[in-house]
């Protein structure tokens, strides 16, 4: 392995953002290790692009896989350089009827499942001096609407997290970026979502019509061009 090659971790890469940065990361030479959910994804991904594309079990709902696949990057390639907390879901429905339940598997997500993976990897790159961690939030994460308070709940907290992560790595060379993706296409909307039907008449004319406008503009978002991925994520 060439000591010039950098080590990218980018959670969620079966789809959407993480797939296409993926991609990109790779046709720059570069090592990408990516998270999946199935095995045979996992197994497809190493076939991708051998010496370079390398895929781990990982669910970011359950902190033991996340450590041990950590551990795991660490063990064969000595370093991480790069982190992309990409992986996270939207769940859909008014905030009084979205259960507890659901409340807190939002924020095992796209809260807790990246607050491990940092973490994990900060001792290393506290070690070596430097690291790029890169949040994937969401506009959702500076703007709450009806239909997605819990979702933005969330996204408010990874902006916060990450605003004063940057600020306590500045002066060990450590970089933290928040990316806040509008609307482009993806599954978000769709596979990717999780929607609670309102059930409430008195939020049929916010909550409702907000969720069918998103289940709409499934897969009809603008396209995000090749272009564009580089520019989010140069530097």
């Amino acid at each position: 392995m060439s000591t010039e090659k950098k080590v990218w971790f980018i959670t969620g890469v079966s789809s959407g953002l993480g797939k296409q940065l993926a991609k990109e990361v790779l046709s720059q030479g570069q090592i990408v290790v990516g998270t999946f959910r199935k095995q045979a994804q996992v197994e497809a991904f190493n076939n991708e692009n051998p010496g370079n594309s390398f895929g781990v079990l990982i669910d970011v709902a359950s902190s033991q896989m996340i450590i041990d696949g950590i551990k795991t990057i660490y063990d064969k390639f000595g370093k991480i350089d790069v982190v992309v907390n990409n992986a996270g879901y939207g769940i859909m429905g008014s905030i009084e009827e979205i259960s507890d339940e659901e409340v807190r598997r939002q924020f095992e997500v796209n809260v807790f499942g990246v607050l491990t993976t940092i973490r994990e990897i900060l001792p290393h790159m506290r070690k070596q001096r430097s690291g790029h961690i890169i949040n994937i939030t969401s506009i959702a994460g500076r703007i709450g609407s009806q239909g997605l308070g819990i979702y933005n709940g969330s996204k408010f907290a990874l902006e916060g997290i990450g605003e004063a992560l940057a600020a306590e790595l500045k002066p060990l060379n450590i970089k933290v970026t928040n990316v806040e993706p509008g609307p482009f296409r993806t599954e978000w909307a769709g596979s990717s979502a999780a929607y609670d039907n309102t059930k409430i008449e008195d939020y049929e004319s916010t909550v409702g019509e907000r969720i069918r406008g998103l289940q709409g503009l499934s897969g009809n978002q603008p396209m995000v061009t090749q272009k564009k991925q580089q520019m989010l994520f140069t530097n």
